[in-house]
């Protein structure tokens, strides 16, 4: 095997595990939220870095289903959830 071949072959080796690495360490919070807009409920669970940011993952795919329009969606992404738990 050439020296160039084994030198891709092991950067593509490293690519793959750093992207699962960094992927796998966003999972430390996990949360699930329920929103109400305009008479429609959806519950969502996301994964985050922190639990804000997994709340507004979780916050914002509940809102995607419930919202129509870019006005919409800001509008329910603004109002607070109607329930809220950690999932483990």
């Amino acid at each position: 095997m050439k020296k160039s071949t084994l030198w891709v072959a092991l950067a593509v080796v490293g690519f793959i595990a750093l992207v699962v690495s960094s992927t796998m360490g966003m999972r430390k919070s996990r949360v699930e939220v329920c929103v109400e807009f305009n008479g429609r409920q959806s519950c969502r669970t996301a994964a985050g870095e922190t639990p804000e940011r997994a709340r507004r993952a979780a916050i914002d795919n509940a809102c995607a289903l419930v919202a129509s329009g870019v006005g919409d969606s800001i509008a329910c992404q603004n109002k607070p959830p109607i329930s809220e738990k950690k999932v483990e």
